[in-house]
């Protein structure tokens, strides 16, 4: 008896374990969980629950909107947008690309990630660029033509310890 239940307590220490390694990736794509996609269409119902059979919540109506996937579920992502609302897409409806949308009134777009940097563009509050790489502190996006740096601390759509290549 007491072999069994030992067994017993190995294997569910295994199983426990194994939950935990993978507890950062999606467990469909094996993509990192929490991980920040787009919206590919330009209307997308927001579903409660990841089926067609759930009721649409609302519609997200804006291309290109930076959202973060917080679940999986089959086909079904549950993602969240800049204000913490969120619903369920089909993944036929969000790309990979990363966005970010700008949360400041204005932020200077500069030429170089520093702040004494020529201006490039200035950016208005919810504004959505297309994001290009990041460093500690900056991110490099481009916006309507406009290319340059901006500091992480102005945008939503990036880790604050994020470093893209």
């Amino acid at each position: 008896m007491k072999s069994v239940l030992l067994i017993t307590a190995l294997l569910l220490s295994i199983q426990l374990a194994g939950q935990t390694a993978r507890a950062d990736v999606g467990p469909v794509t094996g993509l990192p969980m929490p991980r920040f996609v787009s919206l590919k269409a330009s209307e997308a119902n927001v579903r409660r629950g990841p089926s067609k059979t759930h009721r649409i919540d609302w519609i997200f109506k804006r291309r290109d909107m930076p959202l973060r996937v917080i679940a999986e579920h089959g086909h079904w992502r549950r993602v969240e947008d800049r204000d913490g609302v969120g619903g369920w897409l089909h993944y036929s409806l969000i790309s990979g690309v990363r966005t970010v949308i700008i949360d400041e009134d204005a932020v200077e777009l500069r030429r170089k990630p520093m702040t004494d940097a020529p201006v490039a563009a200035m950016l208005e509050r919810g504004v959505v660029a297309r994001l290009n790489e990041c460093i500690a502190d900056w991110c490099s996006m481009r916006a309507d033509g406009y290319r340059g740096w901006a500091p992480k601390s102005s945008f939503w759509g990036v880790e604050r310890a994020e470093i893209i290549d």
